[in-house]
């Protein structure tokens, strides 16, 4: 048989549940409730400082599992289904607080906000989420079900639970692969014996071609998941940035411009700094295209899920509950509606409330006009963008969705209808009191959307990993509620510490600060300029042009090879994320997918050799590398989570680093200890998840 019929390694070893749906355990515990409650106000916490100082933050279900497993061991009637709950609702920490994070520190950072307020960030945060769940739902089938999406971290998550609830060699397996991530983990963020990434650049002429690889084992082992071909592809978005944008603006631009971005930096740094300011815009634009073109794609589905519910309901209603599987069981759609009109009046009342009218200087007509169309559209896009992020979120996992190009979409879409409504009374160009007031309206669309999209594509993660185990989906629908109602509780006071602890992106609380030690809030950063930039005219338009024009092209080239009946596809999504992450982010998902193709080509071998006892051994050896890579992921993440404790505690990210200056070393000499050190290290872990996922 050909090689190309060989199942990939990456492939999902099992749709059947762990748990049939004839089967009923206690889901819904009050240790569980009580359990995951903490856990998502711990984590929210956590990763809101994670975020504002690095820009990314941590996904909570693996690691809310693995503690699970631990405290749930105690109790005697502990089950499967139980802590599952439990990472379902802990999980909301991590997704809301990024959701909040990207955005709503931008009211700070255009001084419109000088902290924050606990009712509206509350709100935002609370009503955001929830309307993330509500419009998730309609999509678990189409998602979930149907679309062979691999939502590597609910695969992850599944595995992890179905492994600690067997024993025996799952258990070891992700053990093994947990406890060697955390520790190289830990040399890495913690000691700094470690480098990650390693990054890389040549000169030629003007121009400046960067390189770089996160050495980091998490996206590794989400690369081994989503395989080959998606690798491939976000690794062609990276290149379209990294190895022909940045270099031909580089060369075309006027040499001050490039001098204004890049400044005193060199090489990688100085690549780095052209994608952040000019050519990530491309993704930004690719990303809008994509995303409407998903949401094309996703009608059908989308409407037969809704179909499907709506059957559901009448079914019930009409005596025959009892009939529909367990695990098939979502909130019916009439509650999901109705509770979605009831969330929309506070909803309003928040915007009425945080939006000042008297510092946008219209009439009351045109406020309340203003207020309705930013409110409205901010419905209309979460609804698109939770189906967007939902989709990424099966193609990259939680952790490397990025909803913040979603966000910039949404962001530069009501800003450009906000400035055709009030721009006909300001000329926002020389009145940037008023431009202020109507970017923050902007930014407060877009944290609506933010939350809604994180949470989305959390709950889609979450019920792919309740696919796994058997669990019931409207249970775990309700309880994200409750991480979510968790996590909007600490989330402002949590930030309102951080803000006046360490100053935000520039603002300082008070004079005297140590402005080395200021959190960086990276893509609250960006919502704020693309807010201001379009009402002050500052945006780069042709970047966000091109990026739109090359999805286009991506959407033919799919439908070509689709056409032609080829196994390998080009999702604009996907390359739109290539485009708009750093090549450092989507590169090791491209080796991990290459692990996965490689392993794949030997199980083919066997097949070969074995015939139809080939079967068997995939489904065993597969499942092997999958757990391997849920270790991996979980190990990570768990330290990830860990080691913002001491960061927090002492408002300093390198209290644990080895003081190498101290010992007589040199830095030239410390980058090339910890470069070797990391490279060393990420090249045992791929042979070590080669070798795993072969099972020689």
């Amino acid at each position: 048989m050909s090689e190309k019929l060989a199942p990939a390694a990456s492939e999902e070893p099992s749709v059947q549940p762990f748990i049939p749906a004839s089967q009923s355990l206690p889901e819904i515990t009050v240790k569980a409730f009580v359990l995951g409650f903490i856990l998502a106000a711990i984590l929210a916490g956590a990763n809101a400082y994670l975020g504002l100082k690095v820009g990314m933050t941590v996904s909570a279900s693996i690691p809310a599992a693995v503690v699970s497993m631990a405290i749930l061991r105690f109790f005697r009637n502990s089950n499967i289904l139980e802590n599952n709950i439990v990472q379902t609702i802990a999980s909301a920490g991590s997704s809301l607080s990024a959701g909040v994070i990207f955005t709503l520190p931008g009211l700070i950072l255009l001084n419109y906000w000088q902290g924050f307020p606990f009712i509206a960030t509350f709100a935002i945060a609370f009503i955001g989420g929830i309307l993330g769940i509500f419009f998730s739902i309609p999509l678990r089938r189409a998602l979930v079900l149907e679309a062979g999406l691999k939502f590597p971290e609910g695969l992850a998550t599944g595995e992890v639970l179905k492994a600690g609830s067997k024993g025996g060699q799952g258990v070891k397996a992700i053990a093994a692969a947990g406890f060697a991530a955390a520790f190289l983990k830990l040399c890495q963020t913690g000691f700094k014996v470690a480098a990650s990434p390693v990054t890389g650049a040549v000169s030629v002429g003007r121009s400046i071609f960067g390189a770089g690889l996160d050495l980091g084992p998490a996206l590794l082992a989400v690369g081994y998941i989503v395989g080959m071909d998606i690798g491939t592809v976000i690794l062609a978005g990276g290149i379209i940035s990294w190895i022909f944008a940045i270099p031909i603006f580089m060369a075309v631009a006027d040499p001050a411009t490039v001098q204004g971005i890049v400044g005193d930096a060199t090489g990688y740094d100085a690549a780095g700094a052209i994608w952040s300011a000019r050519i990530r815009y491309l993704g930004v634009g690719a990303m809008a295209v994509g995303g409407f073109w998903a949401l094309i794609e996703l009608v059908k589905p989308i409407t037969a899920g809704i179909r499907s519910s709506l059957a559901a309901m009448q079914q019930a209603r009409g005596g025959g509950e009892s009939e529909i599987p367990r695990t098939e069981r979502d909130i019916p759609f009439n509650v999901v509606l109705i509770s979605t009109v009831v969330l929309a009046i506070p909803l309003f009342l928040a915007f009425i409330f945080i939006i000042n009218p008297s510092e946008l200087g219209i009439s009351t007509g045109l406020y309340i006009g203003t207020i309705v169309l930013s409110f409205g559209f901010a419905l209309f896009a979460g609804f698109i963008f939770s189906s967007v992020a939902g989709y990424m979120s099966g193609l990259v996992g939680s952790s490397n969705n990025p909803i913040s190009g979603v966000t910039i979409a949404t962001i530069l879409a009501i800003s450009l209808i906000l400035l055709s409504v009030l721009g006909l009374q300001i000329d926002f160009s020389i009145d940037v009191g008023r431009a202020t007031s109507a970017a923050a309206t902007a930014i407060l669309v877009g944290a609506v959307v933010c939350c809604a999209a994180a949470i989305s594509g959390d709950n889609l993660q979450d019920l792919k990993a309740g696919q796994i185990v058997g669990a019931t989906p409207w249970k775990q629908q309700v309880m994200l509620m409750v991480g979510v109602f968790a996590s909007a509780l600490v989330i402002s006071p949590v930030l309102d510490l951080l803000f006046q602890a360490y100053g935000l992106g520039g603002v300082l609380p008070r004079p005297g600060m140590d402005e080395s030690e200021m959190l960086n809030a990276p893509q609250a950063t960006l919502m704020s300029s693309v807010a201001n930039g379009v009402f002050l005219r500052s945006l780069p338009w042709p970047m966000i042009g091109i990026g739109a024009v090359i999805a286009v092209a991506v959407i033919i080239l799919d439908k070509m090879l689709e056409a032609r009946g080829a196994t390998f596809r080009a999702p604009v999504l996907a390359v739109a994320v290539g485009i708009y992450l750093p090549i450092d982010v989507t590169a090791p998902i491209f080796v991990g997918g290459l692990v996965a193709w490689a392993a794949g080509r030997h199980l083919a071998r066997r097949q070969a050799q074995l015939g139809q006892e080939f079967d068997e051994i995939h489904q065993k050896d597969a499942g092997r590398g999958v757990l391997f890579a849920s270790g991996l992921i979980t190990g990570e993440a768990l330290m990830g989570i860990l080691l913002a404790i001491p960061f927090a505690l002492a408002e300093n990210t390198s209290v644990l680093a080895v003081p190498f200056e101290s010992l007589g070393i040199s830095p030239e000499a410390v980058g090339v200890i910890t470069t070797t050190v990391g490279v060393a290290a990420y090249a045992g872990f791929i042979v070590w998840l080669y070798r795993v996922a072969r099972s020689d």
